[in-house]
């Protein structure tokens, strides 16, 4: 069993090495510029990105593939063809979701949006994207950063391609990049949220891809087993 455990992870971190690697490059000047800066210095050096027409509507729309409704037309067309992949998602973003919200609305409960903090700093005005109804409160963690990353990490861990691989991940980083640049969220949010998506990636996928009992599932939603037994 350690030997199946041990060549597991070893055949895991191989396959996705590359996106883990990306990921870590990304995470730790994060990491370094939460913890010697402070949070508005950091939000007003990303808020100068803001200007450009093309760039506000690219991260106004792809904010949304971290939407809960996304997900859904997004984990029901996985399911269609794979349903082991589509059940991971689902469960990921699920359990994910719901361990941020607790995070957000219990733990976290005072921790206030840019938009509150900067309305009280009016000689540091924000650059603010047209159309984004920014909100005010339940800042930490960043939902749709966890949602992203819960949802496009599993599929590119369940991923054998590697343009898909690095495409999942560059959809999950953008779109939790986003929530920053629409001054939705704190970057210390997005971290957060990214490391919350991450973890239960990562900790599902070893249980979907060990469990001996679930390789029944490598198939589609809709096999013709199934359309039999339904006529039967």
């Amino acid at each position: 069993m350690k030997q199946n455990t041990f060549e597991l992870i070893k055949t895991f971190l191989l396959n996705n090495a590359a996106i883990l690697l990306l990921y870590l490059a990304l995470l730790f000047p994060a990491l370094y510029l939460i913890t010697v800066y402070d949070k508005l210095e950091v939000h007003l050096i990303f808020n100068r990105l803001v200007g450009s027409v093309f760039v506000n509507a690219f991260f106004y729309y792809i904010t949304y593939l971290g939407d809960g409704f996304a997900a859904l037309i997004i984990v029901l067309f996985i399911c269609l063809f794979h349903l082991r992949k589509g059940l991971y998602a689902a469960l990921t973003y699920t359990f994910a979701s719901l361990f941020s919200q607790y995070l957000k609305r219990f733990v976290y409960a005072d921790v206030d949006r840019p938009m509150m903090v900067f309305q009280k700093q009016p000689d540091l005005p924000l650059q603010l994207v047209e159309g984004v109804d920014n909100h005010f409160h339940n800042s930490f963690p960043s939902g749709h950063a966890t949602q992203a990353f819960a949802l496009f990490i599993c599929l590119a861990f369940a991923s054998n391609n590697k343009l898909l691989k690095l495409l999942f991940f560059l959809l999950a980083t953008l779109t939790a990049f986003s929530r920053v640049y629409i001054s939705q969220h704190w970057l210390n949010d997005i971290v957060a949220g990214s490391l919350i998506g991450m973890g239960f990636s990562t900790l599902l996928y070893f249980f979907f891809y060990q469990h001996p009992g679930l390789k029944y599932l490598n198939r589609p939603l809709f096999s013709k087993k199934q359309k039999n037994e339904s006529t039967a």
